[in-house]
């Protein structure tokens, strides 16, 4: 499982180095002096996807792999209150959209 930061997208506001449970993403300084948001060791992410779903911008794309029936889809997070729109571009061109209630999204 990976995941890609599009740099033109993103805004560094930093959000997704804060909830990466790993510490795999920083905020580098670019030559204009902005800050991106940068992925340290791509192999090491467990795909928690927590960065994917607190991105603003859409700037952070998971790859959901063949092991787990994407067959190269990637996914893209939105938020609207308390639902989050789960955004599956998928291989073929197609997009599908999963709307998850975050008030309900735990329990059991």
């Amino acid at each position: 499982m990976s995941i890609r930061i599009n740099q033109e997208k993103c805004i560094g506001c930093g959000r997704c180095e804060g909830v990466c449970p790993g510490t795999l993403i920083c905020l580098e300084k670019k030559s204009d002096g902005t800050k991106k948001a940068k992925m340290l060791y791509l192999r090491d992410c467990w795909g928690c996807v927590s960065c994917v779903k607190e991105c603003p911008r859409q700037a952070i794309e998971f790859f959901l792999g063949a092991d787990i029936g994407g067959r190269g889809s990637t996914m893209t997070v939105t938020n609207e209150k308390d639902i989050l729109h789960w955004n599956i571009n998928k291989f073929d061109g197609t997009k599908t959209v999963i709307d998850v209630n975050r008030k309900n999204a735990n329990k059991y």
